[in-house]
C-alpha cells in the first residue's frame, strides 16, 4: 500500500542489490555480515554518532527504481519524533509524535496511523539506536569519503532491508535506501542538512485535513 511504502521509504531511506532475506521472510535465510576488528570500530562510531544526533532538519530528494522523484523537506527530533512534507503540488505528509506515525494520503484524502517501531527503518527514531540485537547487519562497505551499511530485522528480515550510507570525517548520514518485500528499491538523498535544529512546538503535531468543525478527525484508520 502507498502508505507503507512512504513510511519505509522516508524512514531512512531504502538497498542492497543483493537483499539478505528470502521473500517469504525466512529466518534461515538472514546472513550476518562477518566484519573485520576495523570495521567493528566503525560500527562503534556510527552507533555513537546516531546517538549523538539528536535532531536533524534537512531536505531530501526521493528516488524510486522507475526513476521517479519527489522533493520535500524531513524534520527529526529523537526519541520517536519525524516531519516529511513533499514539496507542491505533492500534498502527502507524515508526522510521528513520538507513539504513532500519521501519514495523510492526499490523493485518498485520508489518513493512517501506525505504531512508531512498525517498520525496520524507524530504528532511527528510538531513544537508544544499537546496531546489534533486534537489527542484524547484512552488509558493510568502505569507500575512500563513505561507508555504507544494510540493516534488516533480526525478527522479521523478510520485512526489508535498510541501508544507510555515511560521509566519513567527520562522519554524516547522507543517504539511506530501502528494500521493500517485494523488492523495489527508494534511495534518499539529504541536502543541506542541519543537525542540532530546534523545531517548533507543533511541528510534530498531525492535523489532519480533514479535521472539522467538531475537532474530531474523519476518514481515519489505524493499523496495528
Amino acid at each position: 500500500m502507498k502508505h507503507l511504502i512512504l513510511i519505509s521509504t522516508i524512514l531512512l531511506g531504502l538497498a542492497s542489490a543483493t537483499p539478505a532475506f528470502a521473500n517469504d521472510g525466512d529466518k534461515a535465510a538472514l546472513k550476518p555480515a562477518k566484519l573485520s576488528a576495523a570495521e567493528r570500530a566503525d560500527v562503534v562510531r556510527i552507533e555513537s554518532y546516531l546517538n549523538d544526533l539528536k535532531s536533524v532538519g534537512a531536505n531530501f530528494l526521493q528516488v524510486n527504481e522507475s526513476g521517479a522523484l519527489r522533493h520535500g523537506a524531513i524534520s527529526i527530533q529523537r526519541p520517536g519524533k519525524m516531519r516529511v512534507v513533499y514539496d507542491p503540488p505533492d500534498k502527502d505528509f507524515i508526522v510521528a509524535d513520538g507513539s504513532f506515525v500519521n501519514i495523510w494520503d492526499d490523493e485518498m484524502k485520508q489518513q493512517t496511523s501506525v505504531p512508531v517501531g512498525s517498520s525496520i527503518a524507524e530504528f532511527i527514531l528510538r531513544e537508544n539506536i544499537k546496531l546489534s540485537g533486534d537489527i542484524v547487519i547484512t552488509r558493510y562497505a568502505r569507500y575512500p569519503a563513505k561507508i555504507e551499511l544494510s540493516l534488516v530485522s533480526a525478527k522479521e528480515p523478510g520485512d526489508g532491508e535498510l541501508t544507510l550510507i555515511f560521509e566519513d570525517r567527520p562522519l554524516k548520514l547522507r543517504q539511506w535506501r530501502v528494500l521493500d518485500p517485494q523488492g523495489r528499491t527508494t534511495g534518499v538523498n539529504l541536502e543541506n542538512a542541519h543537525e542540532g535544529v530546534t523545531f517548533p512546538e507543533n511541528t510534530f503535531v498531525f492535523i489532519s485535513p480533514n479535521l472539522g468543525k467538531s475537532g474530531k478527525s474523519t476518514n481515519a484508520s489505524q493499523v496495528n
